[in-house]
């Protein structure tokens, strides 16, 4: 399903703790992860992400648990392939562009962080807690034609 809102109203209500939850989608997760890696480079996006995660949960009346809310491997994970994504840009394509295709490569499949964790590892109090490196295999972003990623059952 193609995005609702342009790239910069996203990242604006995101920042702002103003976008409405029903926007908060995957892909929306995903555009905004992009955007931020493209303009502050992984470290101080994971960063900014961290906070910006954390607050917008608590602006939809979430809160940030053990079990609930934000999820550290899961976004430090994303920001490493959302690096590799954004280094597989055509020169050609602006980086704006990049981010809004996003929805159509395999990097943006729900499950895909399954093929480098199983359940277990990256559902875990501890992976959402503090980084966790993959149990199944090193994180790599999926060539733009690799298709639906294969899922381990774990």
């Amino acid at each position: 399903m193609p995005h609702t809102i342009d790239l910069h109203t996203l990242v604006q209500g995101f920042q702002s703790c103003t976008l409405p939850k029903g926007e908060w989608t995957h892909v929306a997760h995903l555009r905004v992860g992009a955007w931020h890696v493209a303009h502050y480079g992984p470290d101080a996006a994971l960063e900014r992400l961290r906070h910006d995660i954390r607050a917008l949960n608590e602006s939809h009346g979430g809160a940030n648990t053990a079990t609930g809310g934000y999820h550290e491997t899961i976004t430090r994970a994303y920001v490493v392939l959302l690096a590799e994504f954004l280094m597989q840009a055509e020169p050609s394509v602006s980086v704006e562009a990049h981010i809004d295709a996003i929805e159509t490569h395999p990097v943006a499949h729900p499950m895909v962080l399954r093929t480098f964790y199983s359940t277990d590892c990256l559902m875990s109090v501890e992976a959402r807690a503090r980084w966790r490196e993959p149990d199944l295999a090193p994180l790599r972003c999926p060539a733009p034609n690799a298709g639906t990623p294969h899922v381990p059952r774990t």
